[in-house]
Protein backbone atom coordinates (compact mmCIF):
# COMPACT_ATOMS: atom_id res chain seq x y z
CA UNK A 1 0.00 0.00 0.00
CA UNK A 2 1.36 3.65 -1.02
CA UNK A 3 1.93 5.94 2.12
CA UNK A 4 -0.57 8.75 1.99
CA UNK A 5 1.13 12.62 0.70
CA UNK A 6 1.18 13.09 4.96
CA UNK A 7 3.74 10.57 5.98
CA UNK A 8 5.80 11.48 3.26
CA UNK A 9 5.91 14.91 4.25
CA UNK A 10 6.59 13.62 7.75
CA UNK A 11 9.64 11.63 6.80
CA UNK A 12 10.96 14.59 4.75
CA UNK A 13 10.90 16.75 7.44
CA UNK A 14 12.62 14.27 9.60
CA UNK A 15 15.47 14.26 7.04
CA UNK A 16 15.07 18.03 6.98
CA UNK A 17 15.83 17.98 10.82
CA UNK A 18 18.96 16.30 10.55
CA UNK A 19 19.87 18.25 7.64
CA UNK A 20 19.17 22.02 8.81
CA UNK A 21 22.52 22.58 10.41
CA UNK A 22 25.70 22.34 8.77
CA UNK A 23 27.35 21.60 12.36
CA UNK A 24 24.89 19.38 13.71
CA UNK A 25 24.91 14.90 13.88
CA UNK A 26 23.78 12.39 15.37
CA UNK A 27 26.84 12.36 17.46
CA UNK A 28 3.13 18.04 26.45
CA UNK A 29 6.09 18.30 28.70
CA UNK A 30 6.53 17.75 32.40
CA UNK A 31 8.39 20.38 34.48
CA UNK A 32 11.18 20.10 36.20
CA UNK A 33 13.02 21.80 38.18
CA UNK A 34 16.60 20.64 38.39
CA UNK A 35 19.11 21.47 41.25
CA UNK A 36 18.77 23.72 44.28
CA UNK A 37 19.58 26.38 46.42
CA UNK A 38 18.81 30.00 47.94
CA UNK A 39 18.85 33.45 46.90
CA UNK A 40 21.20 36.39 46.96
CA UNK A 41 22.25 38.88 45.81
CA UNK A 42 20.67 40.58 42.04
CA UNK A 43 24.08 39.89 39.98
CA UNK A 44 26.09 36.47 40.05
CA UNK A 45 27.81 36.05 43.20
CA UNK A 46 29.00 32.58 41.83
CA UNK A 47 32.50 31.47 42.80
CA UNK A 48 34.77 33.46 40.38
CA UNK A 49 35.66 30.19 38.68
CA UNK A 50 32.43 28.82 37.72
CA UNK A 51 32.87 28.46 34.02
CA UNK A 52 31.40 26.67 31.52
CA UNK A 53 34.32 26.14 29.22
CA UNK A 54 35.60 29.55 28.29
CA UNK A 55 33.00 31.54 29.41
CA UNK A 56 32.00 32.93 32.78
CA UNK A 57 28.93 31.55 34.02
CA UNK A 58 26.02 33.23 33.50
CA UNK A 59 24.37 31.59 36.65
CA UNK A 60 24.63 32.50 40.21
CA UNK A 61 22.64 33.15 43.59
CA UNK A 62 21.14 37.45 43.73
CA UNK A 63 17.82 39.17 44.80
CA UNK A 64 16.05 39.96 41.19
CA UNK A 65 12.55 40.53 42.22
CA UNK A 66 9.73 41.19 40.17
CA UNK A 67 6.68 39.32 38.56
CA UNK A 68 7.84 40.90 35.23
CA UNK A 69 6.64 39.00 32.87
CA UNK A 70 4.54 35.27 31.76
CA UNK A 71 6.64 32.93 33.67
CA UNK A 72 8.73 34.94 35.88
CA UNK A 73 8.13 35.23 39.62
CA UNK A 74 10.55 36.75 42.63
CA UNK A 75 11.39 32.95 42.76
CA UNK A 76 11.05 31.51 39.16
CA UNK A 77 12.14 31.64 35.25
CA UNK A 78 9.61 29.50 33.22
CA UNK A 79 11.08 28.03 29.72
CA UNK A 80 9.88 25.71 27.30
CA UNK A 81 12.15 23.28 25.08
CA UNK A 82 12.32 20.29 23.58
CA UNK A 83 12.65 18.07 20.74
CA UNK A 84 10.54 15.01 18.69
CA UNK A 85 11.59 12.19 20.98
CA UNK A 86 8.19 10.69 20.56
CA UNK A 87 7.85 10.70 16.86
CA UNK A 88 7.04 6.65 16.09
CA UNK A 89 9.17 6.37 12.84
CA UNK A 90 12.30 7.16 14.90
CA UNK A 91 11.92 6.89 18.54
CA UNK A 92 14.34 9.28 20.02
CA UNK A 93 14.59 11.59 17.59
CA UNK A 94 17.12 14.23 18.36
CA UNK A 95 16.45 13.64 22.06
CA UNK A 96 20.13 14.69 22.84
CA UNK A 97 18.90 18.27 22.57
CA UNK A 98 16.15 17.91 25.88
CA UNK A 99 19.17 15.83 27.55
CA UNK A 100 21.40 18.78 26.75
CA UNK A 101 19.01 21.45 28.20
CA UNK A 102 18.16 19.24 31.00
CA UNK A 103 21.17 18.91 32.30
CA UNK A 104 22.17 22.47 31.97
CA UNK A 105 19.42 23.76 34.06
CA UNK A 106 20.46 21.29 36.73
CA UNK A 107 23.98 22.59 36.55
CA UNK A 108 22.57 26.55 36.39
CA UNK A 109 20.24 26.03 39.42
CA UNK A 110 22.99 24.17 41.49
CA UNK A 111 24.78 27.81 40.78
CA UNK A 112 21.62 29.56 41.98
CA UNK A 113 19.98 29.73 38.94
CA UNK A 114 19.62 33.36 37.41
CA UNK A 115 20.68 35.96 39.56
CA UNK A 116 18.63 33.81 42.36
CA UNK A 117 15.83 32.95 40.38
CA UNK A 118 15.58 29.30 39.75
CA UNK A 119 14.56 27.89 35.92
CA UNK A 120 11.68 25.51 35.62
CA UNK A 121 11.84 23.88 32.42
CA UNK A 122 9.26 22.23 30.64
CA UNK A 123 10.15 19.81 28.49
CA UNK A 124 8.27 19.03 25.59
CA UNK A 125 7.67 16.43 23.21
CA UNK A 126 6.31 17.32 19.64
CA UNK A 127 6.63 14.10 18.27
CA UNK A 128 7.30 15.12 14.69
CA UNK A 129 3.99 16.66 13.98
CA UNK A 130 2.68 18.13 17.35
CA UNK A 131 4.84 21.00 17.39
CA UNK A 132 1.45 23.95 16.92
CA UNK A 133 0.30 22.00 20.08
CA UNK A 134 3.62 22.24 21.82
CA UNK A 135 3.51 26.57 21.09
CA UNK A 136 0.43 26.48 21.82
CA UNK A 137 0.73 25.34 25.43
CA UNK A 138 4.03 26.76 25.88
CA UNK A 139 2.25 30.59 24.67
CA UNK A 140 0.15 29.84 28.01
CA UNK A 141 3.18 29.50 30.55
CA UNK A 142 6.23 30.06 29.37
CA UNK A 143 8.46 32.92 29.65
CA UNK A 144 10.81 31.82 26.88
CA UNK A 145 11.46 29.06 24.35
CA UNK A 146 14.79 27.73 24.66
CA UNK A 147 17.49 24.93 23.30
CA UNK A 148 14.61 23.23 21.07
CA UNK A 149 14.26 21.63 17.96
CA UNK A 150 11.19 20.52 16.10
CA UNK A 151 11.55 19.09 12.14
CA UNK A 152 7.96 20.53 11.88
CA UNK A 153 8.51 24.19 13.51
CA UNK A 154 6.71 25.90 10.24
CA UNK A 155 3.59 24.42 11.57
CA UNK A 156 4.18 26.46 15.13
CA UNK A 157 5.30 29.58 13.78
CA UNK A 158 2.68 31.53 13.30
CA UNK A 159 1.87 30.78 16.93
CA UNK A 160 4.73 31.45 18.00
CA UNK A 161 5.07 34.82 16.82
CA UNK A 162 1.44 35.77 17.22
CA UNK A 163 1.49 35.44 21.11
CA UNK A 164 5.62 36.83 21.21
CA UNK A 165 7.17 33.95 22.57
CA UNK A 166 10.82 34.73 22.15
CA UNK A 167 12.75 31.88 21.53
CA UNK A 168 16.68 30.88 21.53
CA UNK A 169 16.00 27.52 19.68
CA UNK A 170 18.82 25.07 19.24
CA UNK A 171 18.11 24.77 15.43
CA UNK A 172 15.18 25.83 13.03
CA UNK A 173 13.98 24.17 10.13
CA UNK A 174 11.89 26.26 8.00
CA UNK A 175 12.28 29.55 6.25
CA UNK A 176 10.26 31.60 8.53
CA UNK A 177 11.58 30.29 11.86
CA UNK A 178 15.10 30.75 10.36
CA UNK A 179 14.88 33.89 10.15
CA UNK A 180 11.43 34.76 12.50
CA UNK A 181 10.80 37.61 14.70
CA UNK A 182 11.90 37.67 18.54
CA UNK A 183 14.27 34.43 17.72
CA UNK A 184 18.26 34.63 18.27
CA UNK A 185 20.03 30.92 17.94
CA UNK A 186 23.41 30.20 19.09
CA UNK A 187 24.11 28.75 15.93
CA UNK A 188 22.74 31.12 13.21
CA UNK A 189 21.71 29.02 10.32
CA UNK A 190 19.71 32.15 8.27
CA UNK A 191 18.36 31.80 4.52
CA UNK A 192 20.06 34.32 3.03
CA UNK A 193 24.13 34.07 4.64
CA UNK A 194 25.39 30.62 4.03
CA UNK A 195 28.68 29.48 5.86
CA UNK A 196 30.65 27.87 2.64
CA UNK A 197 34.01 27.36 4.59
CA UNK A 198 33.51 23.12 3.67
CA UNK A 199 33.88 23.80 -0.36
CA UNK A 200 36.89 26.39 0.49
CA UNK A 201 38.83 23.58 2.79
CA UNK A 202 37.89 20.85 0.07
CA UNK A 203 39.29 22.87 -2.48
CA UNK A 204 42.59 23.61 -0.34
CA UNK A 205 42.79 19.39 0.31
CA UNK A 206 42.00 18.63 -3.10
CA UNK A 207 43.16 21.68 -5.61
CA UNK A 208 43.15 19.22 -8.29
CA UNK A 209 39.95 18.18 -8.53
CA UNK A 210 37.84 20.96 -8.51
CA UNK A 211 36.80 19.86 -12.17
CA UNK A 212 35.79 16.57 -10.77
CA UNK A 213 32.83 16.78 -8.14
CA UNK A 214 29.45 16.25 -8.82
CA UNK A 215 26.10 16.67 -6.65
CA UNK A 216 23.96 13.59 -6.08
CA UNK A 217 20.32 14.79 -6.17
CA UNK A 218 17.22 13.91 -4.79
CA UNK A 219 13.63 13.88 -4.59
CA UNK A 220 13.24 15.45 -1.85
CA UNK A 221 11.55 19.03 -1.89
CA UNK A 222 13.89 20.18 0.99
CA UNK A 223 17.08 18.04 -0.26
CA UNK A 224 16.24 19.99 -3.85
CA UNK A 225 16.85 23.50 -2.08
CA UNK A 226 20.12 22.26 -0.27
CA UNK A 227 21.56 21.63 -3.37
CA UNK A 228 20.67 25.29 -4.73
CA UNK A 229 22.90 26.60 -1.77
CA UNK A 230 25.18 23.97 -2.20
CA UNK A 231 25.90 24.64 -5.60
CA UNK A 232 26.30 28.16 -4.88
CA UNK A 233 28.83 27.11 -2.65
CA UNK A 234 30.71 25.22 -4.76
CA UNK A 235 30.44 27.91 -6.93
CA UNK A 236 32.17 30.15 -4.65
CA UNK A 237 35.00 28.29 -3.92
CA UNK A 238 36.33 27.78 -7.57
CA UNK A 239 34.18 24.21 -8.02
CA UNK A 240 33.23 23.86 -11.68
CA UNK A 241 30.65 20.64 -11.14
CA UNK A 242 30.02 17.97 -13.16
CA UNK A 243 26.25 17.32 -14.20
CA UNK A 244 25.51 14.00 -13.68
CA UNK A 245 22.04 13.64 -13.60
CA UNK A 246 21.72 11.28 -10.70
CA UNK A 247 18.91 12.00 -8.45
CA UNK A 248 17.78 9.27 -6.22
CA UNK A 249 14.38 8.58 -4.72
CA UNK A 250 14.95 10.05 -1.28
CA UNK A 251 12.37 6.74 -0.91
CA UNK A 252 14.31 4.16 -1.73
CA UNK A 253 15.54 2.57 -5.30
CA UNK A 254 14.94 -0.80 -6.33
CA UNK A 255 18.84 -0.76 -7.63
CA UNK A 256 21.86 2.10 -6.89
CA UNK A 257 23.78 0.19 -10.20
CA UNK A 258 22.07 2.37 -12.69
CA UNK A 259 23.31 5.59 -10.77
CA UNK A 260 26.27 4.21 -9.64
CA UNK A 261 27.28 3.75 -13.71
CA UNK A 262 25.87 7.40 -14.44
CA UNK A 263 28.30 8.98 -12.40
CA UNK A 264 30.83 6.49 -13.34
CA UNK A 265 30.09 7.66 -17.29
CA UNK A 266 30.46 11.01 -16.36
CA UNK A 267 34.24 11.06 -15.18
CA UNK A 268 33.05 12.09 -11.47
CA UNK A 269 35.43 11.64 -8.79
CA UNK A 270 33.92 13.31 -6.15
CA UNK A 271 30.78 13.20 -4.66
CA UNK A 272 28.68 15.65 -2.20
CA UNK A 273 25.62 14.15 -0.79
CA UNK A 274 23.30 16.21 1.16
CA UNK A 275 21.67 13.37 2.62
CA UNK A 276 22.18 12.06 5.81
CA UNK A 277 23.65 8.27 6.80
CA UNK A 278 20.70 6.15 6.34
CA UNK A 279 20.10 2.84 4.93
CA UNK A 280 19.54 3.85 1.22
CA UNK A 281 22.06 5.91 1.38
CA UNK A 282 24.54 3.12 2.40
CA UNK A 283 23.02 1.20 -0.16
CA UNK A 284 24.09 3.54 -3.07
CA UNK A 285 27.71 4.01 -1.39
CA UNK A 286 27.50 -0.15 -1.75
CA UNK A 287 26.55 -0.02 -6.19
CA UNK A 288 29.32 2.75 -6.22
CA UNK A 289 31.88 0.58 -4.88
CA UNK A 290 30.33 -2.09 -6.93
CA UNK A 291 30.82 -0.13 -10.37
CA UNK A 292 34.51 0.12 -9.65
CA UNK A 293 34.52 3.67 -8.49
CA UNK A 294 36.67 5.08 -5.01
CA UNK A 295 35.57 8.67 -4.56
CA UNK A 296 35.86 11.30 -2.37
CA UNK A 297 32.81 11.57 -0.50
CA UNK A 298 31.72 15.16 0.53
CA UNK A 299 28.56 15.80 3.18
CA UNK A 300 27.80 18.26 5.78
CA UNK A 301 27.76 17.47 9.51
CA UNK A 302 25.42 15.24 9.41
CA UNK A 303 27.89 12.31 8.64
CA UNK A 304 29.71 13.06 11.41
CA UNK A 305 27.68 10.04 13.04
CA UNK A 306 27.49 7.00 15.05
CA UNK A 307 25.45 5.34 12.27
CA UNK A 308 28.12 5.74 9.76
CA UNK A 309 30.79 5.01 12.21
CA UNK A 310 29.05 1.52 12.62
CA UNK A 311 28.58 0.85 8.77
CA UNK A 312 32.20 1.23 7.84
CA UNK A 313 33.53 -0.48 10.83
CA UNK A 314 32.60 -3.51 8.08
CA UNK A 315 32.63 -2.46 4.70
CA UNK A 316 35.22 0.26 4.68
CA UNK A 317 33.33 2.02 1.84
CA UNK A 318 33.31 5.31 3.93
CA UNK A 319 37.42 5.47 4.14
CA UNK A 320 36.89 8.64 2.00
CA UNK A 321 34.27 10.60 3.65
CA UNK A 322 34.51 13.64 4.78
CA UNK A 323 32.16 16.15 6.45
CA UNK A 324 32.95 20.09 7.33
CA UNK A 325 31.66 21.21 10.56
CA UNK A 326 31.77 24.35 12.61
CA UNK A 327 31.97 22.82 15.86
CA UNK A 328 34.50 20.89 18.01
CA UNK A 329 34.81 17.24 17.78
CA UNK A 330 33.14 15.13 20.21
CA UNK A 331 36.40 13.50 20.67
CA UNK A 332 38.57 16.35 21.53
CA UNK A 333 38.23 16.59 25.54
CA UNK A 334 41.50 18.40 25.65
CA UNK A 335 38.59 21.41 24.44
CA UNK A 336 37.20 22.07 28.45
CA UNK A 337 33.67 22.96 27.25
CA UNK A 338 33.49 20.01 24.92
CA UNK A 339 34.36 17.95 27.61
CA UNK A 340 32.22 19.63 30.28
CA UNK A 341 29.12 19.02 27.96
CA UNK A 342 30.03 15.49 27.87
CA UNK A 343 30.41 14.87 31.65
CA UNK A 344 27.57 17.05 32.71
CA UNK A 345 24.93 15.13 29.64
CA UNK A 346 26.19 11.64 30.88
CA UNK A 347 26.06 12.33 34.60
CA UNK A 348 22.42 12.37 34.17
CA UNK A 349 22.18 9.27 31.89
CA UNK A 350 21.62 11.43 28.69
CA UNK A 351 23.05 11.17 25.26
CA UNK A 352 25.60 13.01 23.59
CA UNK A 353 25.73 14.23 20.22
CA UNK A 354 26.70 17.69 18.06
CA UNK A 355 22.81 18.66 17.79
CA UNK A 356 22.94 18.23 22.06
CA UNK A 357 26.08 20.77 22.06
CA UNK A 358 24.08 23.09 19.81
CA UNK A 359 21.08 23.22 22.22
CA UNK A 360 23.61 23.91 24.44
CA UNK A 361 24.96 26.63 23.21
CA UNK A 362 21.69 28.14 23.01
CA UNK A 363 20.72 28.19 26.68
CA UNK A 364 24.09 29.70 27.45
CA UNK A 365 23.13 32.20 25.40
CA UNK A 366 19.84 32.63 26.62
CA UNK A 367 21.35 32.79 30.07
CA UNK A 368 24.23 35.45 29.57
CA UNK A 369 21.27 37.65 28.12
CA UNK A 370 18.93 36.67 31.33
CA UNK A 371 21.87 37.39 33.86
CA UNK A 372 21.94 41.29 32.27
CA UNK A 373 18.45 41.42 32.35
CA UNK A 374 18.90 41.53 36.25
CA UNK A 375 15.07 42.38 37.88
CA UNK A 376 14.27 44.01 34.89
CA UNK A 377 13.64 40.31 33.16
CA UNK A 378 11.29 41.05 30.35
CA UNK A 379 10.89 39.69 27.00
CA UNK A 380 11.57 43.09 25.57
CA UNK A 381 14.87 43.18 27.47
CA UNK A 382 16.02 39.65 26.38
CA UNK A 383 15.67 40.42 22.97
CA UNK A 384 17.76 43.92 23.54
CA UNK A 385 20.69 41.65 25.12
CA UNK A 386 20.66 39.01 22.51
CA UNK A 387 20.64 41.38 19.86
CA UNK A 388 23.57 43.03 21.04
CA UNK A 389 25.68 39.62 21.41
CA UNK A 390 27.84 39.36 18.34
CA UNK A 391 30.66 37.04 19.13
CA UNK A 392 29.94 33.85 20.28
CA UNK A 393 31.18 30.57 20.58
CA UNK A 394 29.49 28.59 23.49
CA UNK A 395 32.67 28.75 25.88
CA UNK A 396 34.63 27.24 23.08
CA UNK A 397 32.43 24.49 21.81
CA UNK A 398 32.24 25.93 18.40
CA UNK A 399 33.20 28.34 15.72
CA UNK A 400 32.39 32.18 16.47
CA UNK A 401 29.17 33.18 15.58
CA UNK A 402 26.94 36.21 15.56
CA UNK A 403 23.48 35.41 17.11
CA UNK A 404 22.83 39.31 17.11
CA UNK A 405 22.87 39.73 13.67
CA UNK A 406 21.85 35.83 12.92
CA UNK A 407 25.15 35.49 10.78
CA UNK A 408 26.88 32.21 10.62
CA UNK A 409 30.74 31.43 11.65
CA UNK A 410 33.13 32.55 8.93
CA UNK A 411 35.14 29.53 10.07
CA UNK A 412 35.22 25.59 10.08
CA UNK A 413 37.05 22.21 10.26
CA UNK A 414 37.23 19.21 8.37
CA UNK A 415 36.67 15.48 9.73
CA UNK A 416 37.29 12.24 8.00
CA UNK A 417 36.69 8.54 8.74
CA UNK A 418 38.37 5.63 8.88
CA UNK A 419 36.91 2.25 9.64
CA UNK A 420 34.93 3.25 12.88
CA UNK A 421 37.33 6.61 13.88
CA UNK A 422 36.90 9.92 13.25
CA UNK A 423 39.83 12.20 12.76
CA UNK A 424 40.38 16.15 11.79
CA UNK A 425 41.44 16.14 8.82
CA UNK A 426 41.90 20.26 8.60
CA UNK A 427 43.26 21.76 9.07
CA UNK A 428 46.27 20.60 10.54
CA UNK A 429 46.05 21.80 13.95
CA UNK A 430 44.26 19.45 15.85
CA UNK A 431 41.24 21.62 17.28
CA UNK A 432 41.51 24.85 15.63
CA UNK A 433 39.49 25.97 12.65
CA UNK A 434 40.13 27.97 9.69
CA UNK A 435 38.83 31.53 9.47
CA UNK A 436 38.39 33.32 6.31
CA UNK A 437 35.82 36.44 5.52
CA UNK A 438 35.06 34.45 2.03
CA UNK A 439 33.73 31.51 3.63
CA UNK A 440 30.52 33.38 4.01
CA UNK A 441 28.53 34.07 0.88
CA UNK A 442 25.09 35.54 0.10
CA UNK A 443 22.55 32.91 -1.38
CA UNK A 444 20.49 32.72 -4.02
CA UNK A 445 17.08 34.86 -3.09
CA UNK A 446 15.26 32.15 -5.63
CA UNK A 447 16.54 29.52 -2.44
CA UNK A 448 15.20 31.52 0.25
CA UNK A 449 11.59 30.06 0.73
CA UNK A 450 10.15 33.38 2.04
CA UNK A 451 10.78 37.43 1.98
CA UNK A 452 13.07 39.52 4.24
CA UNK A 453 12.24 42.66 5.40
CA UNK A 454 15.00 45.36 5.57
CA UNK A 455 16.12 43.78 8.92
CA UNK A 456 16.91 40.15 7.57
CA UNK A 457 13.50 39.26 9.19
CA UNK A 458 10.80 37.01 7.61
CA UNK A 459 7.82 38.43 7.15
CA UNK A 460 5.65 36.29 6.84
CA UNK A 461 3.67 36.43 10.38
CA UNK A 462 5.11 39.89 11.00
CA UNK A 463 2.36 42.02 13.46
CA UNK A 464 2.53 45.43 14.86
CA UNK A 465 3.15 43.79 18.59
CA UNK A 466 6.05 41.87 17.73
CA UNK A 467 8.95 42.78 19.84
CA UNK A 468 11.91 44.57 18.34
CA UNK A 469 15.25 45.54 19.60
CA UNK A 470 15.41 49.38 21.06
CA UNK A 471 17.67 51.46 19.98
Amino acid sequence: MKRNKTAKLVVALAATAALVSACAGDRGGDAVVPGSGDSGNSKSTSSADAEFGTLASPCGEGDAKGATEQGVSDTEIKIGYGDDRGYAKSPGLNKEMSDAVTAMIKWCNEQGGINGRKIVGTDYDAAMTQANAVMQDACRSEFMMVGHGFAMDATAEQTRVACNMAAVPGFTVSPDAANGPMSYQGVPFPVDIANASAWFQMGEMHPDMKNDFTLIGSTMPSIITSLAKTSSMAKAAGFNLKDCGVVLNYEGEASYVPFAEKIKQCGAKGMWTSRSPVPNEFNFFKAVDQAGLDPIIFGEATWYANSAQAFNKDSGLLDNLNAGMAFQMLENDNDPAVKQYKDLVTAGGGKTALLGMQATSSFLLWATAAKECGSDLTRQCMIDELSQIHEWDGGGLHATMDPGANIPAQCGLMVSLKGADYSQAFPADKGEFKCDPEYLIKTDKATWGTELNEDRVATKYLNPNVITPKA
